[in-house]
């Protein structure tokens, strides 16, 4: 009897477990981080849109309703992921490996910081990843504006599901810092 009542339990436990599975994503960049020196750039401070700031990967199921997958969660935080991949994109545009996220020690290495703020960074139901920020580049030490511009773009899924949904996003991310080089000298 004691042996079946513990097989009924383990199986129940089994069963929780099973249906509450988590998976975790990460973006990633263009390809490996630069190496070697040339010109400074700082990422950061990125903010976030207060409903993709969380752990979960977000979804539109329509213009003015959100869907948050508690199954599918970023493998950590996500404002640092996406400074880590744009200083990582920005570096292997501009072929420099002197790249930092925020926060760093001193600004006497850093030629540029860049500011991003994260409004969108979503997938929707009609299967698209969509991303909107504005971001800021300037110039250090003397901190002034160098460009600030909106950037708007969206990339077709390339198949259903969140990994999908994720590669998307990093290809956002990818042209996010084309944007962002193309006005930096």
């Amino acid at each position: 009897m004691i042996s079946r009542f513990s097989l009924l339990i383990a199986l129940v436990l089994l069963a929780g477990c099973a249906s509450g599975s988590k998976s975790f994503y990460v973006l990633t960049a263009e390809g490996p981080a630069p190496t070697g020196g040339g010109i400074g750039l700082g990422v950061g401070p990125v903010t976030l849109a207060e409903y993709i700031d969380r752990a979960s990967l977000v979804m539109a199921e329509s213009p003015n309703q959100l869907a948050v997958a508690e199954n599918h969660r970023w493998a950590g935080d996500l404002s640092a992921a996406v400074a880590r991949i744009t200083a990582t994109n920005l570096g292997r545009r501009l072929h420099t490996g002197n790249v930092r996220t925020y926060p760093w020690n001193n600004d006497g290495e850093i030629r540029y910081q860049i500011t991003l703020d994260i409004r969108q960074l979503h997938g929707g139901n009609d299967g698209y990843a969509v991303i909107e920020a504005g971001w800021r580049a300037y110039s250090l030490p003397d901190r002034k504006l160098k460009a600030s511009r909106s950037f708007v773009d969206r990339e077709a899924l390339e198949t259903d599901g969140y990994q999908a949904l994720v590669a998307a996003q990093s290809r956002l991310l990818s042209r996010l810092a084309a944007d962002i080089a193309t006005a930096l000298p």
